[in-house]
């Protein structure tokens, strides 16, 4: 049997992205449709959805904030050292994207419950965790951080060695050679990666059912009471007000699609962001 030829080759491609893009645009479609715009604009100046969306921008920024600062060093380890347990390393950074979500919620409250060593001890520090943002950012981090890990080793692995060895031939020191060379380079894969761990820690929902179903006041965070978006709108449907939720659901859908936007343009500016960063090291 031939190989096809290159417009029938096309077509299925375009039939195949088409019917892919098809499964993921018409629910949400069909969610957004199910509402009218005024409930919409409604459900997003309600107060519960604004605080909700606050917070959780909030913690996500904290967590995301976290995830690159420790996360990136990581991923750098991984794609360009060998050593005793390297398989151990990668198999527990990807533990967590296999495990339900409810397992990473029971974990960190086992291990930060008020009356486990650390837990009392985050208490006495005057920083609880079980129903406080503390919890939401732990949460987002067990879940999301794999991701931003993973992309990092894959996109550093792509750098050719030879360039920054050139580089330092050249005289740079090894943090100038990181900005020069290899931060440029894999700029856009280190963006996706974290805007991956970004949406994956607002999409979070299981492991806040356990550890931060509600959000209290306390260090880091003044109030008022409320809970993460997606808990917000899983209550909404849990009470049996689908419009609510519909509505609260469109409104995040919205304001997630306008950040990813947003996101991919920054991103397409982050070598040249990286490049002048570079200069001034």
């Amino acid at each position: 049997m031939g190989s096809p030829r290159p417009g029938a080759w096309l077509v299925l491609q375009v039939a195949a992205a088409g019917s892919l893009l098809a499964l993921l645009l018409l629910p949400l479609a069909a969610l957004l449709t199910s509402v009218s715009p005024s409930a919409i604009g409604a459900a997003a100046l309600a107060a519960g959805m604004r605080a909700a969306l606050t917070f959780t921008l909030l913690a996500s920024a904290i967590a995301l904030a976290v995830i690159a600062g420790l996360g990136l060093p990581l991923g750098y380890l991984l794609a360009r050292r060998e050593f005793r347990g390297r398989t151990l390393v990668e198999s527990a950074v990807t533990l967590p994207i296999v495990l339900p979500h409810l397992v990473g919620g029971l974990a960190l409250l086992f291990l930060f419950a008020p009356s486990s060593p650390l837990g009392a001890l985050a208490v006495r520090a005057g920083l609880p965790v079980v129903q406080t943002i503390w919890g939401t950012v732990l949460v987002m981090i067990f879940v999301s951080a794999p991701y931003a890990v993973l992309a990092s080793e894959a996109t550093f692995r792509t750098v050719d060695e030879r360039l920054i060895e050139t580089a330092r031939s050249l005289g740079a020191s090894p943090s100038t050679a990181f900005a020069t060379v290899t931060a440029p380079l894999a700029a856009r894969g280190i963006s996706a990666g974290l805007l991956l761990s970004w949406a994956r820690s607002v999409s979070e929902i299981g492991g806040f059912l356990i550890l931060a179903n509600v959000v209290y006041p306390s260090a880091g965070y003044g109030g008022p009471v409320t809970s993460p978006v997606s808990v917000y709108v899983f209550s909404l449907y849990q009470i049996g007000d689908l419009p609510g939720a519909a509505a609260a659901a469109s409104v995040l859908v919205l304001v997630a699609f306008a950040l990813f936007v947003a996101a991919r343009v920054a991103a397409r500016r982050g070598s040249a962001l990286w490049a002048t960063v570079g200069r001034l090291v």
